[in-house]
């Protein structure tokens, strides 16, 4: 007969001690990064923001700085410089030519100048709204102060929306001109920086996965960012002629106005449809050409969504649907900053599956054995 064996109270205690030293330690670590994220969150947005600039631009500054003698610093600034002067002139003048017509409305509202065409009797024929919009029109055209005053409450309504629009533009272009800069900085230390975030990846995915997926991260961001100013040029380009050829007036201008909403992922709709409405009221258009030039501006301005597909997946290790949904799902959350973080996100998820998949230690051995039986 056995006799039972006394506990090791010792021991106990040692392995207590222990286990509560690796609690405080682990909760001391989730609370330095719970601070750390904390205090790095307001700058989050804009630091993702630079990544990408810097990442996308990158290879246009390496091929200026070699053109000016391997000046990185000279090459940066002068990227920025550019950059800034393209986003904030069209910015400026749009601005200012938006606020002046806003404010040519508004007077001729108040002192009853403003003058609504009469509409025309095609617009009572349209399916479902024409006999409203018809009466609505009328009004407007007979009686304008009143249509006015009877919509008071919803135009106030929209005029504080809009305000809170025009405000959150505006930070939004402050913070991408930030933005701008310290992408300026990261490319001036490019090579040191693109070997920090290897060296991060190395550390998560192995040495020679880290530089495979550290390639696959910026072939996919290049890869959306020049499918996005890409699609943009090609759109506001054919938008363009097409209202050059319907001969629209200030074609130009509405042309650059598509490309900025393309840039930021906003449908051309906001400009093609005015444009088809004033082609209908202005009545110099007869019907046949207005419903060409009407087709023709639809095509144009909805190119992006045939293009969209095509361009975004190419140069990329990984499938082109991969990048398309994680582009489009990232833009549905998290707007255009989504669109970048989701496909490259997507990517590497799809990556990193896929090798783990490849991995199969029973399909590894079973190959072997099928092997050594065929030999």
């Amino acid at each position: 007969m056995t006799t039972p064996r006394e506990p090791d109270h010792e021991l106990e205690e040692r392995l207590a001690r222990r286990l509560f030293d690796v609690f405080i330690r682990v909760g001391l670590v989730l609370a330095l990064v719970w601070l750390c994220f904390h205090f790095f969150a307001p700058f989050l947005t804009m630091m993702l923001w630079a990544l990408i600039l810097a990442v996308t631009l990158y290879p246009l500054h390496q091929m200026l700085a070699n053109r000016i003698g391997g000046r990185q610093g000279r090459a940066a600034t002068l990227i920025v410089v550019l950059g800034i002067a393209l986003i904030v002139v069209p910015t400026v003048i749009l601005g200012s030519s938006l606020g002046d017509s806003v404010h040519e409305l508004i007077n001729g509202v108040k002192d009853n100048t403003l003058r609504i065409p009469a509409p025309p009797a095609s617009v009572a024929e349209l399916p479902v709204v024409g006999k409203k919009a018809h009466a609505a029109w009328s009004l407007a055209h007979n009686d304008l102060p009143a249509l006015v005053k009877s919509m008071q409450p919803k135009i106030g309504e929209l005029a504080g929306k809009a305000l809170g629009i025009v405000a959150s533009l505006g930070g939004g272009l402050l913070k991408f001109l930030f933005s701008f800069i310290i992408a300026g900085i990261m490319m001036t230390f490019g090579e040191s920086g693109g070997r920090a975030m290897q060296a991060i990846l190395e550390r998560f995915a192995g040495v020679a996965r880290g530089a495979e997926f550290t390639k696959l991260a910026t072939a996919t961001l290049r890869a959306v960012a020049a499918g996005v100013i890409g699609i943009a040029c090609i759109q506001a380009l054919l938008v363009g002629i097409m209202l050059i050829i319907a001969g629209v007036p200030f074609a130009g201008v509405l042309a650059l106005v598509v490309l900025l909403l393309g840039i930021v992922q906003v449908p051309a709709a906001v400009v093609t449809l005015p444009v088809i409405g004033w082609m209908w009221t202005a009545g110099d258009y007869a019907t046949t050409p207005a419903i060409v030039y009407t087709v023709l501006i639809v095509v144009s301005g909805s190119v992006d969504n045939v293009l969209k597909p095509l361009m975004l997946g190419r140069g990329v290790d990984a499938p082109m649907p991969v990048i398309l949904i994680g582009a489009l799902g990232g833009m549905a959350t998290d707007g255009i900053l989504g669109m970048f973080v989701g496909a490259a996100a997507l990517a590497l998820g799809y990556q990193i599956f896929m090798r783990w998949v490849d991995d199969n230690p029973e399909r590894v051995r079973h190959a072997g054995e099928s092997g050594s039986l065929t030999l």
